[in-house]
């Protein structure tokens, strides 16, 4: 009788354990629990934001899906930016068909939020990124509008080699706009803007920010095997700081994705690592991956957004666990002027 009510008594400190997880929420690793955050799957290239006492969640998905939350724990689906795809973009990509956006970056500045977004043929150089913007990123509001401006840059197979996508919107000291974006092929790209924040300055000049090393069998048509993406600069004190995601992204459990910066005094660079290594030469210090041995469950983390709220940094990317991808945010702590997630 003692052993059955023992048994019985464990069953129900288990059981009311599980109840306190969140839905589909596993203690993968300490800090970081899936499902802490959201139990949607599928969320993938997360931009964070806040308005008022809300935050949103910008992510890859038919039209840019958004959700929005008052405590980045517990996330509300709200409608996707766009319903129907800007005409433009079948005009420039033919092959394109739905509402398959990647990678929004959002941000606010001049009393506007302002949305880039890319779209391409998977696999191939052949992107371009757009831009929206809108007065409020409240859905219930009267001055909720998303107003596309069309085309900011395209990248073309066998004339470039770097590939527009995985965009983010930079501002310098002076309020110049400056657009990071690529992936594989000739590393991470930055080029500056008009003060519309969607036309390239003239004359153009092309800096390459960070790269990795890519073997040349590759032909131009092809991504190779330099993999570096989704770069994101945000400026600290002295400092612009730039994130970038390596290896394999998506590739379920498979993945091995993994958040490496860099920082530099000026917005162009060069980005240099903890080591001294400049990034547009294969260097980037790990920030965060994947868990490593034979327990492992979070497969990869990457592609990450950094902001400041309430005067304390998140950093918002997701993770594949069990073949989906979550929403994952940590708060940043900055060690001898160097990010790391906080403990």
């Amino acid at each position: 009788m003692k052993i059955k009510l023992i048994i019985m008594f464990l069953l129900a400190c288990t059981l009311k354990t599980m109840a306190q997880l969140p839905a589909g929420g596993a203690r993968n690793r300490g800090r970081f629990r899936v499902g802490d955050v959201t139990t949607e799957p599928g969320v993938r290239d997360p931009c964070l934001a806040k308005e008022g006492d809300t935050y949103y969640i910008y992510y890859t998905g038919d039209g840019i899906s958004v959700f929005s939350s008052k405590d980045m724990r517990s996330w509300k689906k709200e409608p996707s930016v766009f319903s129907v795809a800007p005409a433009w973009v079948a005009q420039k990509l033919p092959s394109f068909k739905g509402l398959g956006f990647w990678a929004p970056d959002i941000s606010f500045h001049n009393g506007l939020w302002y949305l880039y977004y890319a779209t391409s043929i998977f696999g191939k150089n052949t992107s371009v990124i757009g831009m929206a913007t809108n007065k409020t990123l409240d859905p219930k509001s009267k001055d909720y509008k998303w107003i596309d401006g069309g085309l900011v840059i395209q990248s073309v197979t066998g004339r470039d080699d770097w590939n527009t996508i995985d965009p983010n919107l930079a501002v310098d000291e002076d309020g110049t706009g400056w657009l990071s974006f690529g992936s594989h092929w000739n590393g991470l790209k930055l080029v500056k803007l008009k003060s519309d924040f969607k036309t390239l300055a003239e004359p153009q000049e092309w800096y390459t920010i960070a790269s990795r090393p890519r073997d040349y069998k590759y032909t131009d048509a092809e991504a190779g095997n330099s993999k570096i993406e989704a770069p994101f600069i945000f400026k600290k004190d002295n400092y612009y700081y730039l994130f970038v995601s390596w290896d394999s992204c998506c590739s379920g459990v498979n993945s091995t994705y993994n958040i490496r910066v860099g920082r530099s005094e000026k917005i162009t660079g060069p980005y240099m690592d903890q080591a001294g290594v400049n990034m547009a030469k294969g260097g980037g210090t790990l920030v965060l991956g994947g868990d490593t041995g034979p327990e492992k469950k979070i497969y990869a983390l990457g592609h990450n957004s950094v902001g400041t709220y309430e005067g304390i940094e998140y950093m918002a990317f997701h993770a594949y666990t069990n073949s989906y991808e979550h929403l994952g945010i940590e708060k940043l702590a900055w060690v001898n002027g160097w990010p790391s997630v906080k403990k």
